[in-house]
């Protein structure tokens, strides 16, 4: 057997073109023309090979580099688009790749291992989402934060382990306000501030039942996700025209009898900036 580090630096240095012509693989000259930058998201678009759009990130030690769509990476687990489908799949009785379920098996569920890779899985579109977000793809920052709001709601219900299903959910206050930026963010860019600000209380009310849920309602004032999106609608209240403020006291006059205090209060903040 080879020793481990003569296989390393076999693998390091050069790759070989199809003509046997050898080209290097160092990423030095790729890193010292783009520059990583603290404190910033450095993302970009690329043409890949293939003709495709990538995505590229540059982080402390190098780039990553996503595909716009699918899994990140560009794997297809058991011919699904990502582990997350797959296990969805397989939940719920569905034959994949010719596969049949015997109806004498055991309940399905999720291993301790099937919990570890599907939150690696989550990482890489939680790493393609923030990059999607700097390039204003909105849509794409919604589709990635609610597949990982899928990945948590599966573990709690199917993980063998009481750990495995209470671990992601630490995550959800993030994911939450990250998808209610984005819907927000593109009904302002098509100038509709009146659509952005029913997005932004309906995240704050998915916020404040997550925290009452977790047994913490008062940690929605400590709250920085809280804290973002209040201040986001702060920002948006400024721009409805005086003449919503009939539409603003009809829905609050809705929340005070219906006993959603919450949005009653939000309501109250948003009529009394109109008036200022």
């Amino acid at each position: 057997m080879d020793a481990p580090e003569q296989n390393l630096g076999d693998q390091a240095g050069a790759g070989e073109e199809p003509d046997g012509k050898e080209v290097s693989i160092d990423l030095t000259e790729l890193l010292r023309e783009w520059t990583y930058e603290s404190g910033h998201i450095n993302v970009r678009v690329i043409s890949g090979e293939d003709g495709l759009p990538k995505i590229q990130m540059r982080v402390d030690l190098g780039v990553l580099q996503m595909e716009v769509s699918g899994r990140p990476d560009g794997l297809r687990p058991h011919g699904c688009e990502s582990l997350l489908e797959y296990h969805e799949m397989r939940l719920d009785g569905e034959p994949i790749d010719g596969d049949t379920f015997d109806d004498d098996a055991p309940e399905p569920s999720l291993s301790p291992e099937d919990c570890r890779v599907l939150r690696e899985e989550a990482v890489q579109y939680y790493h393609r989402y923030l990059a999607l977000l700097v390039l204003a793809d909105y849509e794409g920052v919604v589709r990635d934060t609610s597949r990982n709001l899928r990945v948590i709601e599966l573990c709690r219900d199917f993980a063998e382990t009481e750990e495995d299903q209470n671990v992601l959910d630490q995550f959800r206050p993030y994911i939450l306000m990250m998808r209610t930026r984005a819907l927000a963010s593109q009904m302002v860019a098509d100038d509709e501030a009146k659509a952005a600000l029913f997005h932004i209380d309906e995240g704050l009310e998915e916020l404040r039942q997550h925290f009452e849920e977790s047994g913490m309602p008062e940690a929605i004032d400590m709250s920085s996700e809280v804290a973002l999106l209040r201040g986001m609608r702060d920002e948006l209240v400024k721009k409805l025209p005086a003449s919503q403020k009939s539409e603003l006291r009809e829905r609050l006059q809705k929340a005070i009898e219906q006993e959603n205090y919450e949005l009653a209060a939000i309501l109250r903040d948003e009529l009394k900036q109109i008036s200022e």
